[in-house]
């Protein structure tokens, strides 16, 4: 697929994407203030019975700080979430098209995927500082050029990586008939092992080091430690390495799966 092409795409579904701004606006601001609210009350109460300053590391103004980046990087993550497109493409026969494009169907697919990352972008962009100016940083925060280097890789690999994990699930559509379950799992599986619904460091040291080796922590646990300081650059680099190689693994396996697939698939129509 050339750069030109796509570019071409992406920038086709980034104008579709931003057709309805109002709607995006205001679908945007209540997810957030809800995925905000609940761990807010939540953890406070934690906080209060648990009669602590620090609970797994972090104190309650670092515990909602974690939890407002968590749910801005983890959008720029997933993008807008949006790649059941592919199994549906299989199902409707609908993927007939793509097989006649000059362009192979894992990289358009991707650039969808990334025009998808604008309004997210656009989001992080604005209320992340937003929140910074509300709640104030924590004196044990210190947010430099290098954690913001760090987090910005991690956010990169960590979308690579989710799109390949999606891909590789959605094709497996090519035999089952339905794959919303495995859809399904994974998602419960990224925000529980990844960080999204609560802290790696709240697991005992032994799971933690479990799920250093997996894919899960990329997605969201390793940006926000990475942007707040919480991790060392060594922690980091290494969680980088080991979401690195999964990406290799999975990229390797959509291929296998997507060649194999595309022997037995049949659609009709265009």
């Amino acid at each position: 697929m050339t750069p030109r092409l796509f570019w071409l795409v992406y920038s086709t579904e980034t104008r579709k994407l931003m057709t309805y701004r109002v709607d995006f606006w205001i679908t945007a601001v209540l997810n957030f203030v809800v995925s905000i609210t609940v761990p807010y009350f939540l953890w406070t109460a934690v906080f209060e019975s648990a009669g602590m300053a620090t609970v797994a590391g972090y104190t309650l103004h670092e515990m909602v700080l974690y939890y407002c980046l968590a749910v801005l990087l983890g959008r720029v993550v997933r993008g807008s979430d949006q790649l059941r497109d592919i199994s549906t493409d299989i199902y409707e026969g609908s993927l007939s098209r793509y097989l006649l494009y000059p362009a192979g169907y894992l990289p358009f697919k991707y650039a969808q995927h990334l025009a998808n990352l604008l309004p997210s972008v656009l989001q992080l962009a604005l209320l992340g500082p937003a929140i910074a100016g509300v709640i104030g940083l924590p004196a044990s925060v210190a947010i430099s050029w290098g954690s913001i280097f760090l987090a910005l890789a991690a956010v990169a690999i960590g979308n690579a990586l989710y799109y390949l994990m999606s891909f590789t699930l959605q094709t497996v559509a090519f035999w089952a008939d339905n794959i919303w379950s495995l859809i399904v799992m994974m998602r419960i599986a990224a925000s529980l092992l990844g960080g999204l619904l609560i802290p790696l460091s709240c697991f005992p040291e032994w799971a933690q080091a479990v799920l250093a080796w997996t894919p899960f922590p990329c997605l969201y646990h390793l940006p926000v430690n990475a942007l707040l300081g919480k991790s060392t650059f060594a922690q980091a680099a290494a969680g980088l390495a080991t979401s690195l190689a999964w990406c290799v693994l999975f990229f390797g396996a959509a291929r296998l799966i997507w060649r194999r697939g595309t022997l037995q698939y049949t659609g009709v129509g265009i």
